[in-house]
């Protein structure tokens, strides 16, 4: 079947909840991915930022093969071996007491809410039903009802209300409308130490020091939704850690399982993840020995391969290739590591077409909020193979 016959099928049989591009892919193989045609293509968005390994990691496959072969889903009601060395080996490399997983990353966000408000009941004392969680503008946290309830974004929320009360929004980047935002009622803080699905938004220098210390003031926990910016995408372990903070509950997901299976986790340490007695919280699938068979070999894989380290020298390589290109589209770079966005001017008429363009060239990414075009390719991509994407992205732009 070609290209436009599974498009065709598609079309007619499945939600349109998506907007994708007319490229259907069946094999992948690093930082390439290939169509139903046989057309290969340069992946630049790695299932965002769930592919950071590269697409069918070897170590993966064969971690994956090996734990389907003898167990793949036991539920919570016993235990088992693979999540116990799961917890361990995680909390001992992002030094953190206790771990809590899940398989989405919008389950990962839901499970520190829950955790925030209890933790705001028993811990600090907030009266019942009053807890408060203070996000930020520009937010993206998932799709689940009580999640699109705290969205600034209009087009995630319309006809699916009524929505879930407890959360207030303040405009990402301005500390004194945060601070003004605190009442005794504050349970938690949460945040995208860099916002992906908003255009790869940095916040000001300092700003997520300056949120940690106001949480600590206050006696509120800070929360930071690392899902898409963890596990080395942004060229350290977490992107908190480019301003020495290390907040109350880490949230991670995508990049945990190398794109194999889904898979997420809420970090924290025990005053904070022992609020949860038996019954409160759980899933069926949520600590599952494939899932966590996957998990532990793609972590290993981000040290034993360095990737976090290339994630860095190749993302600030990458920028300075697009900086110096000079495009007449181009408004904006942006980014840490190898989570880039590049904003287009006005006269740009859109990303859509330029993602387009560069599917043709054999390049795939994605627009995102109309005018900016997201760069994330899998970790291990080389300088070199940056410099060979580069003539094709600046015949685009250019």
């Amino acid at each position: 079947m070609s290209n436009e016959e599974y498009v065709n099928l598609e079309n007619t049989y499945a939600a349109r909840n998506y907007h994708p591009l007319d490229v259907v892919l069946e094999k992948g193989e690093g930082i390439w991915v290939y169509d139903v045609e046989g057309n290969k293509y340069l992946d630049c968005l790695s299932a965002y930022s769930a592919v950071n390994q590269g697409h069918c990691h070897p170590r993966l496959v064969n971690a994956a093969k090996e734990q389907i072969a003898k167990l793949t889903l036991t539920s919570r009601a016993f235990r088992n071996s693979q999540l116990s060395l799961f917890c361990k080996e995680i909390c001992e490399l992002t030094k953190y007491d206790m771990v809590l997983p899940m398989n989405s990353g919008a389950e990962a966000v839901e499970t520190a809410i829950k955790a925030a408000r209890k933790w705001g009941y028993t811990k600090k004392g907030i009266a019942d039903g009053k807890a408060e969680i203070i996000v930020f503008t520009g937010n993206f946290h998932g799709r689940t009802t009580t999640i699109i309830s705290f969205s600034s974004e209009e087009c995630y929320k319309t006809n699916f209300g009524p929505f879930t009360p407890g959360f207030k929004i303040v405009e990402y980047g301005n500390i004194e409308a945060l601070k003004e935002a605190f009442t005794d009622n504050t349970a938690a803080v949460l945040i995208e130490p860099i916002q992906g699905e908003a255009g790869i938004i940095m916040p000001p220098e300092g700003y997520l020091q300056q949120i940690s210390e106001l949480c600590k003031e206050k006696n509120a926990l800070f929360i930071a939704d690392e899902i898409q910016t963890g596990l080395g995408r942004t060229g350290r372990l977490f992107a908190s850690d480019y301003e020495s903070v290390k907040p109350d509950v880490t949230i991670v997901g995508k990049a945990l399982s190398g794109g194999f299976y889904p898979v997420s986790a809420v970090l924290a340490n025990s005053d904070v993840l022992d609020v949860f007695e038996p019954g409160q919280h759980g899933s069926t699938f949520g600590g599952n020995p494939l899932g966590m068979a996957v998990a532990r070999e793609a972590l290993k894989i981000l040290v034993d391969e360095n990737l976090i380290d290339n994630a860095y020298n190749v993302g600030k390589y990458f920028r300075e290739k697009l900086v110096a290109m000079n495009s007449p589209h181009v408004a904006n770079i942006r980014g840490k590591g190898l989570l880039i966005g590049v904003e287009l001017t006005e006269e740009a008429k859109g990303a859509r077409r330029f993602c387009e363009a560069l599917q043709k060239l054999g390049i795939l990414c994605k627009e995102t909020h109309y005018n900016i075009i997201r760069f994330a390719p899998p970790l291990i991509i080389t300088k070199e193979e940056i410099d060979d994407a580069m003539q094709k992205i600046t015949e685009v732009l250019s």
